[in-house]
C-alpha cells in the first residue's frame, strides 16, 4: 500500500514543477504581473502543504533564478513574512527567518523587509538569553538610510538598538546610535508630513501598527537616555530628559505620571552641581504651577536659591523619607551614590554662600558653619577651586582663606585711575561750593 505522505510529497513536487515552468515562461517574456503571481502561488502552495523545507528552498530557488524580476522577489518575500508567526515552533520560525534575510541581503527593493526579519530574529535571541548576539544582529542595519521607511519606524528601530546596547551595557556604541537621533525630530507635527510625493521621489511606506506614535517614541527616547545618564551620573542632563517627558502632553494631563516625573526633576535638578544651564532650570521650575501640588519640594528648590547656610543633618531628616520612597515610584531609585552626592552639593552651595559674606576667613571658622573637620573642609574647598566653581587662596601657616580673586595689573591700573577721576570731581564740586559760599557771604557784608 503506496505512503499517503509520500504520495503528498509527489503532488506538491508536481504541482510547484507546473508552476516553474509558468514562472520561467513569463520571467522570460518580462512579464511582471504573471512572474510574480507564480512565484507567489509556489510560496502559498508550499505553506498550504505545511512543507517548511521545501518552503525554505524554493524562496533560494526562485531567487537565484536568472533575470529574477525584483518586483517577483519583493512580493514573495513580503508574502513568506505572513508565515512566520505561523511556524509550528522556534527552530523552524528561525530557519525561514533565516532564508529570507539571506535572499533579501544587498537588494536595495527588500532593505526593510530585511530590517524588520532581523529585529524579529533578534527579538527570538533576547528570548532565549542571548542578549548580545541580538545587540549584534540589529547593529548590522542602519535604518537611517532607509528612504522607503516611514521615520516613526527607523525611530524605533534605532531605539531598539540603543536599548540592547543599554542591556548588554555598552555605553559607547548607545552613545553613538543615539546621536543617529535629534531630539528636534519629536517636535515636528506628523499631520504636515504627509505630503504627496512628487515625480522621482521615493514613497515612503507606512509604518506597521504596532510601532509607537512619535510622542511614545519620545518617551521612550528619554527613558533610554536617562539610562545612559545614570551609568555617568550626569545628573543635570537626567534632569532635562525628565524635564522633556515632563513636557508630553500625554504625561501632563495625568497627575499620576507627572507628578512622579516632576520630583524627580527637582531631586536632579538638586544633585547637579551649579552651572549657569542648573540655574536656569531650577528658576523655571520654581515658576511652574504644579510645583505647589508638592510643597516639601518646593521649600527643597527655595533653600538652593536662597544665599544661607543649610544644614544638613536638618535636611537629611526631613527628606530622607522621600528620598527613600523614590524607588516606588516612576523611574525608580535615584541612585547608589544619590545620598552621599546631595550631602556633596549642600556642602558645595554652603561654601559658595560663604564666599558671597566674606572676603577672608579662617579655615576652623568655615569648617564650624560647614559642620565639617577642618581637613574635610579644605578638601572640599580646594575641589570647588580646581573645578572653577569660586576663586580662593588658602593661607596654612595662618589658617586663613581669602575669596579675593588676584586682580591684573591692568584692572588695578584702572580701578586708580577711576579713583582719581572721583577724587577730582569731588575737589572740583567742594571748590564750586566753597567759591559759591565766599560769593554769598561778600554780598552780605556790602549790604
Amino acid at each position: 500500500m503506496p505512503n499517503p505522505t509520500t504520495m503528498g510529497d509527489s503532488k506538491l513536487e508536481a504541482q510547484i514543477e507546473a508552476l516553474l515552468n509558468v514562472e520561467k515562461q513569463a520571467r522570460q517574456a518580462g512579464d511582471v504581473s504573471s512572474t510574480r503571481k507564480a512565484t507567489t502561488d509556489i510560496v502559498q502552495l508550499c505553506f498550504d502543504a505545511r512543507a517548511w523545507k521545501i518552503l525554505n528552498d524554493q524562496i533560494v530557488l526562485l531567487s537565484k533564478r536568472r533575470g529574477q524580476l525584483k518586483q517577483a522577489v519583493q512580493a514573495m518575500v513580503q508574502q513568506a513574512m505572513h508565515y512566520i508567526d505561523q511556524t509550528p515552533d522556534v527552530e523552524t520560525k528561525i530557519e525561514l527567518i533565516k532564508t529570507l534575510n539571506n535572499v533579501s541581503a544587498g537588494k536595495i527593493y527588500v532593505e526593510i523587509e530585511r530590517a524588520r526579519l532581523i529585529k524579529r530574529l533578534a527579538k527570538i535571541k533576547e528570548e532565549q538569553g542571548l542578549v548580545a548576539e541580538a545587540a549584534d544582529l540589529m547593529q548590522e542595519i542602519a535604518v537611517e538610510t532607509f528612504g522607503a521607511m516611514a521615520k516613526t519606524e527607523k525611530i524605533a528601530f534605532i531605539l531598539e538598538q540603543v536599548r540592547l546596547c543599554l542591556d548588554r551595557q555598552d555605553y559607547v556604541r548607545a552613545q553613538i546610535l543615539s546621536r543617529k537621533i535629534s531630539p528636534r525630530v519629536f517636535e515636528a507635527d506628523p499631520s504636515k508630513e504627509k505630503k504627496k510625493p512628487k515625480e522621482g521621489e521615493s514613497i515612503v511606506e507606512e509604518s506597521p501598527p504596532e510601532i509607537p506614535s512619535l510622542l511614545e517614541l519620545k518617551k521612550i527616547y528619554y527613558e533610554l537616555m536617562i539610562r545612559y545618564y545614570l551609568h555617568h551620573s550626569d545628573y543635570l542632563e537626567i534632569c532635562r530628559c525628565y524635564k522633556s517627558i515632563y513636557d508630553i502632553p500625554a504625561v501632563k494631563e495625568d497627575p499620576m505620571q507627572w507628578i512622579p516625573v516632576l520630583r524627580k526633576i527637582c531631586w536632579y535638578l538638586v544633585l547637579s552641581p551649579h552651572d549657569p544651564m542648573q540655574s536656569s532650570l531650577l528658576n523655571s521650575t520654581l515658576d511652574d504651577k504644579n510645583l505647589s501640588e508638592i510643597p516639601h519640594f518646593r521649600h527643597l528648590l527655595k533653600q538652593l536659591i536662597t544665599m544661607e547656610v543649610i544644614q544638613w543633618t536638618a535636611l537629611w531628616s526631613m527628606f530622607k523619607e522621600e528620598f527613600e520612597n523614590e524607588k516606588n515610584l516612576i523611574g525608580g531609585a535615584l541612585g547608589d551614590k544619590a545620598a552621599e552626592d546631595l550631602r556633596m552639593r549642600v556642602i558645595e552651595h554652603n561654601i559658595l554662600v560663604v564666599s558671597k559674606y566674606y572676603s577672608r576667613i579662617s579655615l576652623k571658622r568655615l569648617a564650624d558653619l560647614l559642620c565639617l573637620s577642618i581637613q574635610e573642609a579644605e578638601k572640599h574647598l580646594s575641589e570647588m577651586v580646581v573645578s572653577k566653581a569660586l576663586v580662593a587662596k588658602i593661607d596654612r601657616p595662618l589658617g586663613i582663606i581669602s575669596f579675593q580673586s588676584a586682580k591684573d595689573c591692568n584692572d588695578i591700573l584702572n580701578s586708580w585711575a577711576m579713583n582719581l577721576e572721583k577724587l577730582l570731581d569731588l575737589v572740583e564740586k567742594s571748590c564750586h561750593q566753597i567759591h559759591k559760599e565766599m560769593m554769598v557771604h561778600k554780598t552780605a557784608l556790602k549790604v
